[in-house]
């Protein structure tokens, strides 16, 4: 499986921006390689656009998201268990999550590395609102695109290997932050 997505982020790469825009758009909803692979090799070639880089990785992913979203809604499970029979029990657990959390599950998803088009598709199926759906898809894929962009033109190369990390320490602020919010609040 490393072979094909290697061979496929390559593709891509020879594509330049439009590689990236595709690859970020149909990762949204369908099995590629995450386009941070990408950014990541692009930003690191030319980091003083690396900011543009993160706006068109975003943009496209949205779109991805909302065509994911599109999926779900009107083909439902049956789309869903064509696409991806093998992570029913993943759905399951989605739905778990978005009966407790709603609009901050998308969130953490389109943000951290866990399978975000599971959750665009899912959305649709479980007919979340879709203002809520785009905006926490929005927010959470610019926050992860931009991060990475924003720490690879401060520290290069050298963080490279450590980009993942970086991302799951920013997730973890990001919850503890939530958390107190909540604490908070119910007082």
């Amino acid at each position: 499986m490393h072979e094909i997505f290697t061979m496929m982020n390559g593709w891509f790469e020879q594509w330049g921006l439009l590689g990236l825009a595709i690859n970020s758009c149909v990762e949204s909803f369908f099995l590629l390689p995450p386009p941070d692979i990408l950014l990541i090799t692009m930003d690191l070639k030319n980091p003083q656009l690396a900011l543009w880089y993160a706006f068109i990785c975003t943009m496209a992913s949205a779109v991805g998201g909302v065509i994911g979203y599109a999926i779900g809604r009107f083909g439902g499970r049956p789309a869903f268990n064509l696409l991806f029979k093998k992570y029913q029990k993943q759905f399951d657990n989605v739905e778990k999550l978005y009966n407790q959390y709603g609009m901050l599950a998308v969130f953490f998803s389109a943000f951290t590395p866990i399978p975000y088009k599971i959750f665009t598709i899912a959305s649709g199926i479980l007919r979340m609102n879709f203002l809520q759906f785009f905006i926490a898809s929005f927010v959470g894929r610019g926050a992860r695109f931009f991060l990475v962009s924003v720490v690879l033109m401060f520290f290069g190369e050298t963080i490279k290997q450590y980009i993942e990390l970086v991302i799951l320490a920013v997730t973890v602020v990001i919850i503890i932050f939530f958390l107190i919010l909540y604490k908070v609040a119910k007082k």
